[in-house]
């Protein structure tokens, strides 16, 4: 059976009080896919930068998450064709 490795690098950036992460999946065939996550800040709460990080990077990857499923979507239905109607019962 053979193995595959593909990879995901996740990037972190702060603007203010806004957190901004990429995270990045990098298949064998050197296809990548990106999902983007933010976390904002409640100016009232204490500056606490590793849960915004972790809410953006989490959020990141929900997106990559949806992105590939919606990537693996799409390729069923080029591989299978249209779907055919039943036909109507007698």
């Amino acid at each position: 059976m053979e193995s595959k490795r593909w990879t995901v690098q996740i990037y972190i950036s702060e603007e203010g009080d806004d957190t901004h992460a990429r995270a990045v999946l990098t298949g064998a065939d050197t296809s990548s896919l990106t999902g983007r996550g933010v976390a904002r800040r409640n100016p009232i709460d204490r500056p606490i930068p590793e849960i915004g990080d972790e809410l953006a990077v989490s959020r990141a990857l929900e997106d990559l998450a949806l992105r590939l499923h919606d990537v693996a979507s799409d390729d069923i239905v080029q591989l299978t064709g249209p779907v055919n109607p039943a036909p109507p019962l007698r």
